[in-house]
């Protein structure tokens, strides 16, 4: 997916549309009603009322947060409403923290009644800013923190005027210590008048051991509690969730609210730091293979196996004694190594290093096992230590690396145990080697990848890149401690994480003819608590099954685990999922509440229903990332950087590549905004004939049965901005050339008075070349296939439809258009998302689109070329009926006569009809003259226009034979943008 403009934008509720309009009062405001207080039967508190009426900076007033989480993929979207009730313009700043392991995916400002879409675009490298001259688009800051990312962004909004935020994330829930955490971060920096968070679990297996914490409060400028993340132990508070959280768990599908109004606020805190809402829960698993889901050409595969013996550990535990650390830093770490100490298994094997300019071995050349007596003997170690001097960490790294290395080549080692070196520091290097280049290099040769390196950087002066690499590189995780946290409860809980390992070498491997594309799927080790996510691409979707297998060594044996996975009943399964994540938000949206939150639900909807190719696409930039970070060369890193620019492109992620990048408005002097795109609003809801399109909206507002005004109408324009009424314009007749339902393909030539259809039996997944006039007019048609089970006694195996059309413009400018079921994304003049339910029309210069709810989307090209695509929406569908579309070319006069793709090549095409001299006992045989080609034909009926028309069509079979230009294979795209006139393009015809 490209962008996602917050699908309310054209269908939010009128009570939040009320809010976006422009907002006439006096001076003087009253509170209780301007701040929309929700207390029923009480008064509010003086002092809220004064700390309200002091405030000098826009108010909030509204704050919804809606997160769904579908089998440990959450995603998150941020509603933020911002009234300024000065006569100046004020600078209103949104400012929300995000966890640090997720992606932003879409930022939307809407300011003085104009949409301001946000564009992800590579990073570029730092120049000088030329002539002085200001910027006109910012990006959105984020900082790195421990633990969270701030994203902030700061915008003039006019006098006696609103700003709304929209904000959307995503991430991949991590399983640790036997569980998965959920943090939202509550810290809008003043009261709000209506703050609400909803956060829905759906999971493919039973929700277990769910647990809301109190409200965790960490730093105000922006760190987690150190004592609240996953490390951390049960904190000794009261267990009870805060008020007024409502908890709502029916096995696999649990809904939380979180809704405090503006006195409980204050109660919590007056300056709007609230803290963490931290949920924490597990899932029911069973031994075996895993968890495996399949949705739309994409599987994910979730392994945590449980009650296996645990694998004896040969650890060195290499800790910094330099000066820096004297005092709270090296009573924190003794006190963890206490209790890890006596954490320790018999079987297990260890020493300790400290290093500051000098190393010191506890146990010089060698690994001691695990007795009262050494672990007496290890604390009289640890508390004789005493901080002084520089931070040598190649030294260290070189100690520990040669010690574990020589213990594993003795007689005394276990070949099934797993080798790790666990190293903590808080400084950079200042002793030894301190070039980071050559002390990673160096520790690569030590290692010789025979164990793991996990780090640990505590406070502010840590070279986190040279830990983080340190640990990538060999095959180690990195954690940091933030300078004022209890170290000593991180450090307890990330060994608590790696502490007790019960798997090594794990292989994990799929039917090869059947996947591409899948992520990380060799694992060094595998601890309990854990789990292993893998993704991936199915290229085979016919395929009955997959053949999973897993191999790995546990103890003193190897494991061989291995099942085919039925794909067809796996994706059914799969799909009932996704229709209760989408049901347990619709559920939402008619609670009573904030509109925005309803309206918040209906938008995260329709990415749900793609979740199991987010999550791909989410953990192969992690993995890209990750690859970059241990790049050897230069050439290495830029192959993975371009690699993985590209895939946070697609999926419009904010990365550490990629900038989010969108225009800030203008205040004018007279107050007003600048010029709006055209946006006019369709006439009313009615639906037009699936075979017309429908004309532009006249003057009248469409009435309600009350004879009102419709509020969510007439509000949308006072949103969008100002809309140019145009003349009415008749309807207008759509050819039959068309490609629609399974899908069908009819082809009208009009000089010969024919009608040619055809089928074309692709897979799920296969992109297909529509229209291609690229070279001419510069247009171009894709369309992307979803499959479907094929309904009780059919002869087919499985149906395929088309779930996206992308039309691409390069002339007079690049723009392009992607529909689907849902909804249309345009990148024009400026990128909008407009919803397939409602009824509007958009201008972008190059393009325009009218969409007629729920019914059609007609894109018009220069004036001389219009498509129009049908959609087929089902309100229950059955298990063989998917939401799909249908294109149909109505306007072709534009395009050359050098056009081409499945449908393209017929447009200036004349046909023939002959017969075949008949052979002896059977009819003559019809057959269709193309170009110099004969094609065999029979005749066929085709229902098109949504079923409401027929038409006989003469019928080539084979998958377009010899009717189409070479084979179906010379008409498959690469990506929905491809144009195929690049080096990578596809048009081989």
């Amino acid at each position: 997916m490209l962008l996602l403009l917050l699908h309310f934008l054209m269908c939010v509720s009128p009570s939040v549309l009320g809010q976006l309009e422009e907002f006439p009062f006096e001076d003087d405001i009253d509170i209780d009603s301007d701040f929309g207080l929700e207390i029923a039967s009480r008064r509010v508190p003086r002092q809220v009322k004064t700390i309200l009426t002091k405030e000098t900076k826009p108010h909030i007033q509204e704050l919804s947060i809606k997160t769904t989480i579908i089998s440990r993929y959450a995603f998150t979207a941020v509603y933020c409403a911002m009234l300024n009730r000065h006569s100046a313009a004020t600078e209103g700043v949104f400012q929300f923290q995000i966890p640090a392991d997720a992606f932003v995916s879409n930022f939307t400002m809407i300011v003085g009644g104009r949409i301001y879409q946000s564009e992800v675009r590579p990073k570029e490298k730092r120049v000088k800013q030329e002539n002085g001259k200001p910027k006109k688009k910012e990006s959105g800051d984020t900082s790195p923190q421990s633990e969270v990312e701030v994203f902030r962004m700061a915008v003039n909004i006019p006098g006696k005027n609103r700003a709304v935020f929209l904000l959307t994330y995503e991430e991949l829930l991590q399983r640790r210590l036997g569980r998965y955490e959920h943090v939202t971060s509550l810290r809008p920096m003043q009261l709000v008048s209506r703050l609400s968070l909803d956060v829905t679990i759906v999971d493919h297996s039973p929700i277990t051991d769910l647990k809301v914490l109190p409200l965790q409060n960490g730093r105000s400028n922006g760190a987690s509690n150190a004592a609240t993340g996953p490390n951390a132990p049960n904190t000794p508070v009261k267990p009870e969730p805060p008020i007024p959280t409502v908890i709502n768990n029916e096995k696999n599908v649990c809904k939380i609210t979180f809704r405090p109004n503006i006195v409980q606020q204050a109660r919590i805190t007056t300056n709007g730091i609230l803290g963490d809402f931290v949920i924490r829960y597990d899932v029911q698993r069973d031994m075996g293979i895993g968890d495996i889901q399949v949705l739309n050409g994409h599987f994910v595969h979730y392994f945590a196996p449980k009650d296996l013996p645990v694998v004896p550990k040969n650890v060195v535990f290499v800790m910094d004694n330099s000066a820096s650390m004297l005092g709270k830093k090296t009573r924190q770490t003794k006190d963890a190594l206490f209790t890890i100490l006596r954490d320790l298994r018999p079987g297990d094997h260890f020493n300790f290093i400290s290093f500051s300019s000098k190393i010191k071995v506890w146990q010089p050349g060698r690994l001691v096992p695990v007795t009262p007596l050494s672990v007496r003997d290890a604390k009289k170690f640890i508390l004789s230590l005493v901080p002084s001097g520089a931070t040598n960490i190649n030294g260290a790294i070189q100690a520990g690396s040669s010690l574990l290395r020589d213990y594993l080549l003795g007689p005394d080692s276990n070949p099934n145990s797993v080798s790790l070196i666990i190293f903590l520091t808080d400084g950079r290097p200042t002793a030894g080697e301190i070039q980071s280049m050559a002390i990673l290099g160096n520790t690569r040769s030590a290692v010789q990848e025979k164990f793991c390196i996990f780090t640990i950087g505590i406070g502010n002066d840590v070279d986190y890149r040279l830990l983080e690499r340190m640990a990538l590189e060999n095959c180690g995780m990195m954690r940091r401690i933030p300078e004022e946290a209890d170290a000593s409860a991180m450090l307890k809980g990330f060994y608590d994480e790696i502490g007790t390992p019960l798997l090594s070498d794990i292989r994990i491997n799929y039917t090869e003819d059947s996947v591409q594309y899948v992520t990380q799927h060799l694992f060094t080790n595998y601890f309990n608590g854990s789990e292993i996510v893998i993704a991936g691409k199915l290229t085979n979707q016919s395929a009955e099954s997959l053949h999973v297998q897993v191999t790995a060594s546990n103890n003193d044996k190897s494991i061989i685990l291995e099942t085919d996975v039925p794909l067809r009943h796996r994706e059914a399964e799969t799909g009932k999922h996704v229709k209760a994540a989408t049901a347990a938000m619709a559920a939402g949206a008619k609670a009573p509440g904030s509109g925005a939150t309803q309206d918040l639900g209906v938008a995260l909807g329709s990415l749900v229903e793609d979740f199991a190719e987010r999550v791909w696409g989410f953990l192969s930039v992690k993995e890209g990332l990750r690859s970059r970070l241990r790049s050897q060369t230069s050439e290495e890193r830029e192959e993975h950087t371009h690699q993985t620019t590209n895939l946070s492109l697609a999926y419009h992620f904010l990365t550490p590549l990629t900038n989010i990048v969108v225009e800030k408005p203008e205040v004018l002097t007279d107050g007003t905004m600048a010029q709006a795109p055209t946006i006019t609003p369709g006439a009313g809801e009615s639906v037009s004939p699936a075979n017309e399109l429908p004309g532009d909206a006249d003057d009248r507002r469409p009435q309600k049965s009350d004879g009102k005004p419709d509020r969510q109408t007439s509000s949308l324009s006072n949103m969008i901005g100002k809309a140019e009424r145009k003349p009415a314009k008749k309807s207008i007749t759509i050819s039959k050339t068309s490609a629609d339902g399974d899908p069908h393909f009819v082809v009208e030539f009009p000089l010969s008075k024919l009608t040619v259809c055809f089928n074309i039996n692709g897979e799920p997944g296969h992109i297909l070349r529509l229209v291609s006039d690229h070279k001419y007019s510069g247009v171009t048609v894709n369309g992307k296939l979803i499959g479907a089970p094929a309904p009780p006694g059919s002869h087919k195996q499985q149906r395929t439809y088309f779930s996206t059309i992308t039309i691409v413009v390069d002339r007079p400018r690049r723009a392009y258009i992607e529909v689907t079921p849902k909804k249309v994304i345009l990148d024009g003049r400026d990128r909008m998302v407009l919803p397939c339910h409602s009824t509007v029309a958009v201008d972008s210069g190059a393009l325009s689109v009218a969409v007629v709810g729920k019914s059609n989307v007609t894109v018009t090209v220069g004036g001389n070329i219009s498509f129009v695509i049908l959609l087929h929406q089902y309100k229950n569908p059955a298990p063989y009926q998917r939401d799909h579309l249908g294109f149909y070319i109505s306007d072709s006069k534009g395009l050359s006569h050098n056009c081409h793709g499945l449908l393209g090549q017929f447009l200036y095409q004349e046909v023939g009809l002959a017969e075949l001299p008949a052979q002896e006992g059977l009819k003559p045989s019809p057959v269709l003259k193309v170009k110099d080609r004969s094609v065999p034909v029979v005749q066929k009926s085709r229902r098109i226009y949504s079923g409401t028309q027929s038409v006989d069509c003469w019928f080539a079979r084979n998958n377009a034979a010899k009717l189409i230009d070479g084979q179906y294979e010379d008409y498959l795209m690469s990506h929905m943008f491809d144009t195929g006139d690049g080096p990578d393009g596809t048009n081989r015809v």
